[in-house]
């Protein structure tokens, strides 16, 4: 059941209905039999699994609170980890690693016979096993309460405008909304649907239109430098808009029923360096890794190897987060060089900034914010390459074939018709500091702002529900 669909559309007005009808105990009811049967239209078998990661760490909260030891305490917090790690190694890393552990024994003239098993995928099992496994770390290190009532933490877990994409949400922040009472007034339901109709545009405007254009190039392999560079940005908005847009529709939904959703995107092409696009691009999943894996690796330490081998590590790990192929790891190990590399440049284009005049500094800002664009470049294309051989491969065209063709032009033609429209409306929105700015606007700009939206949705918008790209992590 995808968000871009009609049958997402009766399932959520149905319930919404239902919803405002209710009391906040019967709200929380029927939020939990509405995510399970969300989640239960992708596969109902995949629901055992879910259940079972809600219990283990419900019950390992719980062990924790009850522990008359940190050992104790520890020892329900690995059980907590062990536990979502094996199901998530399961059945998203299993056949990745039996592969690798074939061909690693060949090097040593050691043959085994590869075992492979025809493992499904459960949609959304890296966001919750992450979400639930935050949840067991916050109760260990005492920041917030173990969640006595099973249906509430049950319906933490499985909230079904985040479940199967994120954000992953923390329990510190939306534990207490589900407990609480909540308000749903008309501001928060225009709020919610200038989210949802956002999210939409930038899913089947623009995420869907540029997948059609990127898709045959990194398919194709002798086509010019210039066809690469064109797909290579135009799958970095794809990307963007696709999961963006998945997030500001959760967002919305969640506003709706009266529910505050984190920001998962905070405008990260307008960054000015690495380190702050990587602060504002997934940010449920960076902070993440950030609070729960690169600080305690770090702690006190001040030296500077240990947090660049850290950082490049924690960043490599997020690469493999979002898949079993080593093209998604040298993405990540990419991206922490990168950030490594900044930082160790930093104080020098500190001093070269500095001894420029006035009017030059503004030019040296975005001359380098262009250049740290172009090295994001590099690592996406292998994030969007099906091997580390296929991203060598179009780096190899970009630096030996950068020829303009004829064949080129409806490339970048296509290309600016969908990306012009969001690059245009994110820099009102990234001015204002809201994405929703264009619903909060005068009645002359935000009446023409809705309609030509819409007027692209309508006639240029793809109409047949595709999934979002994040599903498959």
């Amino acid at each position: 059941m995808l968000f871009n669909s009609f049958e997402f559309l009766i399932f959520f007005t149905i319930l919404l209905l239902l919803y405002i009808s209710l009391r906040h105990r019967w709200q929380n009811y029927l939020l939990l039999v509405g995510s399970y049967v969300f989640y239960g239209s992708w596969d109902w078998r995949f629901l055992s699994l879910l259940i079972i990661s809600t219990a283990l760490d419900y019950f390992c909260g719980l062990g924790m609170e009850g522990a008359g030891s940190d050992a104790k305490r520890k020892r329900y917090l690995l059980i907590s980890l062990c536990g979502n790690l094996l199901i998530l190694g399961f059945f998203k890393y299993f056949n990745f690693f039996a592969e690798n552990l074939v061909e690693l024994l060949a090097l040593f003239n050691i043959a085994i016979r590869p075992l492979y098993l025809d493992i499904i995928l459960p949609v959304g099992i890296s966001f919750y096993t992450f979400q639930t496994m935050s949840y067991s770390i916050d109760v260990y290190r005492r920041e917030i309460k173990p969640t006595r009532n099973f249906l509430d933490f049950a319906l933490f877990v499985s909230f079904f405008p985040q479940l199967v994409a994120g954000p992953i949400e923390r329990a510190k922040h939306l534990l207490p909304q589900i407990l609480g009472e909540r308000s749903v007034t008309l501001e928060k339901f225009y709020d919610g649907a200038a989210f949802i109709f956002w999210g939409l545009f930038q899913k089947v405007y623009v995420a869907d239109n540029l997948a059609a254009l990127v898709d045959p190039v990194f398919e194709s392999r002798s086509l010019s430098g210039v066809s690469y560079l064109i797909a290579g940005y135009a799958f970095m908005l794809q990307l963007y808009c696709d999961f963006a847009g998945y997030s500001n529709i959760a967002k919305g939904l969640g506003k709706m029923m009266g529910f505050d959703i984190m920001t998962n995107f905070n405008f990260p092409f307008f960054a000015c360096n690495v380190r702050e696009f990587w602060k504002r691009w997934h940010i449920s999943l960076t902070s993440w890794i950030r609070d729960y894996l690169y600080d305690p690796m770090v702690g006190n330490s001040k030296s500077k190897w240990r947090k660049g081998v850290c950082a490049v590590f924690a960043m490599s790990l997020i690469g493999l987060w979002h898949g079993p192929s080593w093209h998604f790891v040298l993405f990540g190990f990419y991206s922490g060089l990168g950030i490594v590399g900044y930082y160790a440049i930093r104080p020098w284009l500190a001093r070269l900034k500095s001894a420029l005049p006035k009017y030059a500094r503004a030019i040296f800002g975005v001359a380098t914010a262009f250049l740290y664009f172009q090295m994001l470049l590099f690592g996406f294309i292998f994030f969007r390459a099906q091997s580390v051989g296929g991203g060598f491969h179009i780096l190899s065209r970009l630096l030996q074939d950068f020829s303009l063709r004829p064949e080129d032009a409806p490339l970048v033609v296509n290309f600016f018709m969908f990306a012009l429209p969001l690059l245009l409306m994110e820099l009102w929105q990234y001015r204002s500091g809201s994405v929703i700015c264009y619903a909060k606007s005068r009645f002359w700009i935000r009446v023409p702002v809705y309609l030509v939206l819409f007027y692209l949705i309508l006639l240029f918008g793809v109409s047949d529900a595709k999934a979002f790209i994040y599903f498959q992590f």
